[in-house]
């Protein structure tokens, strides 16, 4: 009696070539920023590995998460993806419903006891004994701990998942938190955004599968591969934040020319996401590129932090030295711009944290 194929018996029943999966591997590591020679062990981790079992939990959330995963237009290597996982329950995209749906999940949990991974999407609410959210006459609360008790890894993608989000956001009636308040003694990696990006969410379940462990997480658990650098780090709009050249309106000759979008709010200074090098829809575009500043939506409590079109600063003061500093220090303080935009991003963070105490 043989077992389950391996992915690189399955690519290959499919016609995929082996220089076509080295290419596809490739094209994985360097997203995930690991060096080419990574390439190649990468490919021979994923032909010898199975498919993985993926159990993919729905909560306070709007879909957007899974359509960012459904819609993407990736190259048809990269769809391949999906055959590298099993996914064996998800509410919105399983055929199955009611008691069926729910057996499907316990047949998962059962026969990957230890080796299945746990995707969630929304924040949990918790306030009233967490009834603002049922499913299957059963609380978020119940079936998350129910799931996660013998999984190998949690992932939480959407910044509702991973720091809360906007359920989150103030008053917050329903008392939403985000998964890592409730998971404990499972390895788990946040993919914020609202949604997220599809290549970040592929890319590191590629990298377990491959090498069976973790990508590199900063200190809010993100992959650092896709949350390594700020929005500011790589927009082709940052010459013109330099040499103190920013629009005054979304509709003004600056804005036309591609002049710098901070003082109507942008937030890419302190946002860590890829955005800006990897680009939407196949890479044809990205927010700050379409005309609209970032709103930091990768961050936590994004909503919280004032307006969307307020400038980045403690005030106005402040907002006007950090323009004036740009203005008269043209190109060569590039570097000085970006340290300072971190510093301010730490100095925000730690302000949210004394707030949280």
């Amino acid at each position: 009696m043989t077992g389950p194929k391996l992915l690189g018996e399955l690519l290959r029943e499919r016609g995929v070539s082996r220089r076509a999966f080295l290419k596809y591997a490739s094209y994985v590591t360097s997203l995930m920023a690991l060096p080419p020679s990574a390439a190649a062990a990468m490919a021979d981790g994923l032909a010898k590995a199975h498919r993985q079992a993926v159990i993919w939990l729905s909560f306070q959330e709007c879909t957007g998460c899974t359509e960012s995963l459904t819609r993407s237009f990736s190259p048809t290597l990269e769809e391949l993806i999906f055959d590298f996982i099993s996914l064996d329950y998800h509410e919105t995209l399983q055929a199955a419903s009611g008691e069926a749906a729910e057996a499907a999940r316990h047949a998962s949990m059962r026969e990957n006891k230890g080796r299945y991974i746990v995707v969630v999407d929304g924040s949990v609410p918790t306030a009233d004994g967490g009834i603002y959210s049922v499913n299957a006459g059963r609380t978020n609360l119940d079936v998350l701990a129910e799931t996660v008790a013998d999984a190998a890894a949690v992932i939480a993608v959407g910044t509702c998942a991973s720091f809360g989000g906007l359920p989150a956001a103030k008053p917050n009636p329903t008392g939403a938190v985000p998964v890592s308040e409730l998971v404990q003694g499972r390895p788990l990696i946040n993919i914020p955004g609202c949604p997220p990006m599809p290549q970040a969410m592929a890319g590191t379940i590629a990298q377990i599968l491959a090498f069976g462990k973790l990508p590199e997480l900063d200190a809010l658990h993100r992959p650092r591969a896709f949350f390594g650098e700020t929005i500011h780090d790589r927009c082709y709009r940052r010459p013109f934040y330099e040499r103190g050249m920013f629009a005054k309106s979304f509709d003004d000759a600056g804005a036309r020319d591609g002049w710098c979008l901070y003082e109507l709010g942008c937030k890419g200074p302190v946002t860590y996401n890829a955005c800006a090098s990897l680009k939407w829809n196949g890479g044809v575009s990205f927010p700050i590129q379409s005309g609209h500043g970032c709103i930091g939506c990768s961050e936590p409590r994004f909503w919280d932090r004032g307006g969307l079109y307020r400038p980045l600063s403690a005030g106005t003061a402040d907002a006007g030295r950090v323009i004036a500093i740009a203005a008269v220090a043209g190109v060569a303080l590039g570097a000085g711009s970006a340290a300072l935009a971190r510093r301010r991003s730490a100095a925000t963070r730690a302000a949210d944290a004394a707030k949280q105490e």
